[in-house]
């Protein structure tokens, strides 16, 4: 039986570009390359049938689909790269046997050109990015010497080939960062776009308008980027760009129609599955308190307005009439929840609001409350002290580029730091990535490559090799993984854009003690985890919606062992009560109980029974609830809403010019302008919801927010900048998350639900009489003898 083949690290002699993008494996005395974006293997041909794989040149290789167009263009530019030299070598020496006169004449003359007169036309890095800097008159001159130039940039290329060459083989890594584009011409009121080669004059264009307005950066990664190129180059040459006046004119008033077309289509789905209200607060850079509400339904997620609520939140009763006049808008009888922070004002306003509107429940934000576990979790002793040994090893990759290119190309491109949606949560997500390389870390630090390194001698990096050699410490990592991994599958399921997820949040409650439990064993020992989760859950996420999201999911309900738990049962009349205002229609839906939970008729069927498991609930009720038609509709809204107002993607820019103004015709424009920002994004989230995430970069400041105690040194010496080079560092292109727990979200990981215990809790006289039982089995007593002895 053939073994199977075993990774290699790549020698420090690869200096191709084409080698981060692939694997080296071995097998025997045979050598195979693995493109890390397809997995496609190939056994022959050498880098260059990778390279050719990645550029999508068709011939000798399957083009790859998987690969980003950034890596696509630099192995395609590589490519023309070594055909462009091969061509050069053809030319000059055919010009050694040609006596035609020189290409570098003036027009109209046989003197050739000085050289100071050239260099004002196109200086080396001009020639090649496709920039000129141009003195008037410039349209004629550039006109007449464009022969000139053209030659130019041949005899040029040599030289920066030449002088490239040179920079590659200075580098200590393995492989080399992306080629660096010439320097740019200097910035100033004459400077135009001439005829370069290639694209990077049209994205150093791009990138020089995105520096000027201090866009993020991450907005090439819109889905309306592309389409707007394509826009722009289907008018061709001569195109008028929009004016200031345009762009908060007409084009933001037909705008607005066409994001109100867009959530006029949510709305019409109200009546039948219900909204939530989603009150999300934040505090701007100015130091006002604003309040953006969102309404959430299955179609999706709409923005409503954005209130200045510095003045209101110091009163409940000013905070209860503005959720009021929320809720009136949108409209009494479409909102099942308003969701806001779980902070005292909102929890007297919210109460306050449910009296006025008994139809409805104020339920405070789930994610928030998962994370708040999370937060007390890691705040255990010995749980911190591993973070801060974990810590002492990103701190040092992540801020020597030598290091951090060594590591990536260990771990194939993966990054160990892994941002989530919260501090805490990326805290056990950067654990979980770290562990799962483990034996990419310690093969590095074991190398010989390691060795000669100079940092391998600095007093940090004697401590990396210490922490990364320790099986205590790994072995603590894995301890917390399994520990805290239930509590990340929730917060990762509040806030998942895919489904709604009150069918979900109260059995991933329940699974996520379940497994605590089972991992522990000893109740001494997962009683205190326990601990941390019911504090936060009972006073704060134990809900009715909850308990009737859980009770109106086939998939859970129908595994059940034995009778309906008490809080069950309870939350579930409770939603009929207030949801259902109407007495006669409670009492039809009491009786309609009856089928559901004996699987009567259509809930009986064979295709109804094996798609308790493969439909979505909502689709489930839509399909088989046809002979309860009342409690299918209450199923139907109850399980079409979310749990969490958190993960919202914020732009802090985009308020810095709320209080600027109190002309009320401005204000109005202002509020428009958020109001078609925020539902583009949210219409953009619908579009890549199933497409793959682009890699990330753990040291961007997009993620400083939540990575900062992973990448940030403690100290910042001085000249500790001025020594760093963040240029040669190679760009992450394979940074994704490898999760240690096979199973998806929704997936159970203990089968049935009949421990008692999970639902009531664990106290600490439960504790001491299970020390009790232990001591006098260990003692020889039996268990009728012990209840004597007590």
């Amino acid at each position: 039986m053939a073994s199977e083949p075993e990774p290699v690290p790549v020698s420090s002699q690869k200096h191709d570009p084409a080698w981060k993008h692939c694997q080296m494996f071995r097998n025997g005395d045979r050598y195979r390359l693995k493109c890390i974006y397809c997995g496609k293997m190939f056994s022959g041909g050498g880098i260059h049938r990778i390279k050719e794989h990645l550029a999508g040149q068709k011939g000798n290789a399957a083009t790859c689909l998987n690969v980003q167009p950034e890596v696509r263009q630099l192995m395609q530019q590589s490519l023309d790269g070594g055909v462009l030299k091969r061509k050069k070598k053809l030319k000059i020496a055919e010009e050694k046997t040609d006596a035609s006169p020189s290409p570098l004449l003036l027009e109209g003359t046989t003197t050739p050109a000085p050289p100071n007169e050239l260099d004002t036309f196109a200086t080396p890095g001009e020639a090649t990015s496709g920039f000129q800097l141009i003195t008037a008159p410039a349209p004629d001159t550039v006109e007449q010497n464009s022969g000139l130039l053209a030659n130019r940039e041949e005899e040029m290329g040599q030289v920066t080939d030449r002088s490239t060459d040179k920079r590659k083989r200075g580098r200590m890594e393995n492989f080399s960062p992306p080629p660096v584009l010439p320097d740019a011409p200097p910035i100033g009121s004459n400077l135009t776009i001439g005829p370069g080669k290639g694209k990077e004059h049209v994205n150093l264009a791009i990138g020089r308008f995105l520096y000027d307005i201090g866009a993020p950066l991450d907005a090439v990664n819109s889905v309306y980027f592309q389409p707007m190129i394509e826009a722009i180059l289907s008018e061709g040459q001569g195109l008028k760009p929009p004016s200031y006046h345009d762009l908060r004119g007409w084009i933001l008033k037909n705008s607005v129609e066409e994001v109100k077309s867009i959530v006029d289509q949510y709305k019409g789905s109200w009546v039948r599955t219900g909204c939530s209200v989603l009150a999300d607060e934040l505090m701007t850079e100015s130091g006002r308190s604003v309040i953006n509400f969102f309404v959430y339904c299955p179609e999706g997620l709409m923005f409503l307005k954005s209130v200045d609520a510095s003045d209101i939140l110091s009163s409940t009763d000013a905070l209860y009439e503005l959720l009021k006049e929320v809720v009136e808008e949108v409209g009494v009888q479409n909102v099942l929840q308003v969701i806001t922070d779980s902070s005292e004002h909102y929890v007297v306003a919210g109460k306050k609001l449910t009296e006025t509107y008994p139809t409805m429940y104020w339920t405070p934000c789930s994610a928030r409350c998962v994370d708040l576990m999370l937060k007390d979790i890691s705040e255990f002793e010995w749980i911190n002290t591993t973070f801060e040994h974990s810590k002492s090893i990103t701190r040092f990759i992540y801020n020597h580029p030598v290091v951090l290119n060594m590591m990536r190309r260990y771990t194939y491109g993966k990054d160990l730091v892994q941002p989530a949606i919260t501090r805490s949560a990326t805290n056990f997500t950067t654990l979980q990535s770290m562990v799962s390389l483990k034996n990419n870390l310690q093969t590095m630090v074991t190398s010989q490559e390691w060795m000669d390194c100079p940092h391998s001698k600095t007093s940090d990096g004697l401590v990396m090799i210490d922490v990364i050699c320790s099986e205590s410490f790994w072995n603590s990592c894995i301890s917390i993984i399994r520990l805290t991994d239930p509590l990340l599958r929730v917060l990762r399921m509040v806030t998942s854009e895919k489904r709604p997820a009150m069918g979900y949040i109260y059995e991933a409650m329940y699974r996520a003690k379940q497994v605590i439990k089972k991992e522990l064993v000893k109740k001494k020992d997962y009683v205190v985890y326990w601990n941390v989760i019911d504090q936060r859950w009972n006073q704060q996420l134990s809900r009715p919606l909850h308990a009737a999201g859980f009770y109106l999911n086939p998939s859970f309900f129908y595994g059940i062992e034995g009778d309906v738990h008490n809080e069950i049962m309870s939350g579930m009349l409770d939603c009929i009560e207030r949801l259902v205002p109407e007495i006669k229609t409670q009492d039809k839906i009491t009786k309609e109980l009856s089928s559901y939970k004996n699987a009567a008729g259509d809930f009986g069927r064979k295709m109804s029974i094996r798609a308790r498991n493969t439909l979505p609930p909502v689709e489930w009720w839509s399909t088989y609830g046809g002979g309860c038609p009342n409690l299918s509709r209450l199923a139907i809204r109850i399980l079409s809403q979310t749990c969490s107002a958190f993960g919202i993607n914020r732009n802090q820019s985009s308020f810095k010019q709320i209080n600027r103004t109190r002309n009320s015709l401005e204000h109005q424009r202002f509020n428009d302008l958020l109001f078609v920002q925020y539902n583009l994004r949210f219409k953009q989230m619908q579009l890549r919801r199933n497409k793959e995430a682009d890699a990330m970069d753990p040291i961007s400041i997009d993620n400083i927010d939540v990575v900062e105690d992973w990448v940030a040194e403690k100290e910042i010496l001085l000249g500790e900048y001025v020594n760093s080079d963040w240029t040669s560092l190679v760009q992450p292109v394979a940074n994704v998350m490898q999760s240690l727990s096979p199973n998806n979200e929704d997936e159970g990981m203990v089968e049935g639900y009949g421990d008692d215990e999970i639902y009531d809790g664990v106290n600490d006289d439960d504790v001491e009489e299970e020390d009790v039982q232990i001591q006098c089995q260990q003692e020889g007593y039996s268990d009728g003898n012990l209840e004597g002895q007590t």
